[in-house]
């Protein structure tokens, strides 16, 4: 993927994240360590809270990888030359 296809895909995600972040009241950071922990095991029981949580860490999880992939990008290459739009004097 191309870093604005990468930045594009990064936000769209990340509306997704802030909903359930608004929802459940933490950041997607500190749920993902409170799951991968095993804190929340106490939620399995409730069917919407674990349909949830699957969506909410796969979500969390392909974010992660996006922002892998760009941060490997974007410090392979000048800022600059990155940007989408060039100017043409």
């Amino acid at each position: 993927m191309e870093i604005h296809e990468l930045v594009m895909e990064m936000k769209v995600l990340e509306r997704r994240l802030t909903l359930y972040e608004e929802k459940y009241g933490v950041l997607s950071e500190d749920f993902y360590a409170a799951l991968m922990a095993g804190k929340l095991a106490r939620y399995d029981d409730y069917d919407e809270t674990r349909t949830d949580f699957s969506r909410w860490k796969g979500i969390y999880e392909t974010w992660q990888r996006r922002k892998a992939a760009y941060t490997a990008q974007i410090t392979e290459r000048d800022v600059a030359e990155a940007f989408r739009f060039q100017p043409v004097y």
